[in-house]
């Protein structure tokens, strides 16, 4: 099916211009969103006729897009959930989440805007892609911990897999320190 683009779609092409896409993905997406038209003479001539105002429309909601994007890029929200003591968790971060986190923060966010290039299964922190309009994006990072504590030591950079490390070699090392004593007091009843 031949469509005329209406705005900017990723991987397909511009405004104004005439592509071929899957009968599917036009009825199903394209039309529907309104960001196609059918390619017939009259939706041409109508879409020319348009095309200055539609033109004047996208600019607008860009300048929007990018002044939201200057204030959202580089944000860090905290996400909190249940995990195992390897850091791995009990289900994944979804879009939802991160929308929802954003949007307490006082940001806008619709959970569409929201393109994680792969799941979130673990604790830590990640970057994740903002969609603000389809020639702006910002990159947020997830703070994913079971704690405000927790979120707030791996903000500094330290991971809950280097945290535990450390908890567990401290704990090694007072049970060796445990034994010495044990076993130099018992050096000291055999020196009497």
């Amino acid at each position: 099916m031949q469509v005329i683009l209406l705005e900017r779609v990723a991987k397909l092409g511009q405004m104004g211009e005439v592509v071929k896409v899957k009968d599917g993905y036009a009825r199903n997406f394209l039309l529907p969103q309104g960001k196609a038209l059918r390619a017939s003479e009259a939706n041409i001539q109508s879409f020319e006729s348009r095309k200055a105002q539609l033109e004047a429309q996208n600019l607008e909601t860009r300048n929007e897009a990018e002044k939201v994007s200057e204030k959202l890029d580089g944000q860090i929200f905290v996400v909190i959930r249940s995990a195992s003591d390897a850091g791995a968790l009990y289900g994944s971060v979804t879009p939802r989440d991160a929308s929802d986190a954003a949007t307490e923060a006082g940001f806008t966010v619709d959970r569409k805007q929201i393109v994680l290039t792969r799941p979130i299964k673990e604790l830590g922190l990640h970057d994740v892609e903002v969609v603000l309009h389809p020639e702006v994006s910002a990159t947020i990072k997830l703070n994913v911990a079971r704690s405000t504590e927790e979120a707030e030591l791996q903000a500094t950079g330290k991971s809950i897999q280097e945290l535990a490390a450390e908890a567990e070699a401290a704990a090694d090392f007072e049970i060796a320190e445990l034994f010495d004593d044990i076993g130099a007091a018992g050096q000291d009843a055999d020196a009497e």
